[in-house]
């Protein structure tokens, strides 16, 4: 079979199309015929090496699998999921870790993967949105809905706003009926920001996050809770973390599931006790999350957003793109 390799970790240039042998499944697994998959945030740094993390070599890329079922190994089949059946596969592999980061991935044409992991997909949703949908959305999911519990009429301020995840955070705070103002330092990401109905964008290159918040909703105060954001989505972190708490009001949470660009801030905790801002961390997603996910794009109410669909092959190119922030959203290659 067709798939996407790398042999060494290094550079985008380590990746190349090879010939592998097409997996037969075990017991307990299905062998799903990918036709999208999506590449993540930590891709690139699977390819360069992530230390502590053992990525098995050599490594298929991608997470994100959408496809079809084409056999069972030995009394593996699943009650209602049969031979056809159009699937999103769950990235969460038991105990071992995720694919395309500690399994082998789907970008490639075959890929057996864990019975039990099938999520059948509503006739309306195609492969594309739903391959867009596990390990990003499926992480904001968690963090906005089922974590940070936001809510209608909530002030809303979303850090990394153009990615995937925060892509997603926007657009269900949206569904909520939150008022959203979200971050980012390009001119040209501001205006698909204010495409997807953010109702205030903070070009970070040109104002600073801080000053512009508490322009749009007031100054906290440790004794009102009028000024300041409900919530801040920040899974930025590094020098963001503690600047943003000065945007949280009194009584305000904040949401975090990762530190992009940093784990370990200083942070002046006085500002957590004195305006009692709740702290709301958010891991991964659960199936129901993925579950209600589709449903949602089922009935029109959420779309993916897709910045590029390429073919399989030019995986390398949609990964540049990642590196270089050039994306907004998911980018995700079919497989014919």
């Amino acid at each position: 079979m067709k798939a996407v390799i790398f042999e060494e970790h290094g550079p985008v240039s380590n990746l190349k199309v090879a010939d592998l042998p097409r997996p037969e499944p075990a017991q307990g697994q299905a062998l799903v015929r990918v036709r999208a998959v999506a590449l993540n945030g930590f891709d690139p740094m699977i390819l360069a090496r992530i230390p502590g993390i053992n990525t098995p070599l050599p490594m298929i890329p991608g997470g994100d699998i959408a496809g079809e079922v084409v056999a069972y190994g030995p009394d593996s089949a699943i009650a209602g999921i049969p031979i056809g059946t159009r699937v999103l596969v769950d990235p969460l592999v038991g105990n071992t870790g995720v694919f395309g980061e500690t399994v082998r991935g789907g970008a490639c044409e075959f890929v057996a993967v864990p019975a039990i992991n099938l999520v059948p997909l509503p006739d309306v949703v195609s492969f594309e949105d739903a391959a867009a949908l596990p390990i990003a959305y499926g992480t904001a999911y968690r963090m906005i809905r089922e974590r940070g519990k936001i809510a209608a009429g909530e002030k809303v301020l979303v850090l990394g706003a153009t990615g995937g995840v925060g892509v997603c955070s926007v657009q269900l705070a949206k569904l909520a009926g939150a008022e959203v103002a979200a971050a980012t330092s390009s001119a040209a990401k501001a205006e698909q920001l204010r495409a997807i109905g953010v109702d205030h964008v903070i070009n970070t290159s040109e104002a600073d996050f801080v000053k512009a918040t508490q322009a749009l909703w007031g100054k906290p105060r440790v004794f009102d809770e009028g000024g300041g954001a409900d919530v801040v989505v920040n899974f930025v972190g590094g020098d963001d973390w503690p600047r943003a708490l000065r945007c949280v009001r009194r009584g305000g949470r904040v949401l975090t599931c990762g530190a992009t660009n940093g784990y370990d801030p200083k942070t002046d905790i006085r500002f957590i006790w004195s305006f009692e801002i709740s702290i709301v961390g958010s891991n991964c997603w659960s199936r129901g999350d993925l579950v209600d996910l589709l449903d949602l794009v089922a009935q029109g109410r959420l779309k993916p957003q897709i910045s590029s669909v390429r073919p399989l092959e030019e995986l390398p190119v949609s990964l540049q793109e990642l590196i270089d922030r050039k994306v907004f959203g998911k980018v995700v290659l079919r497989v014919a």
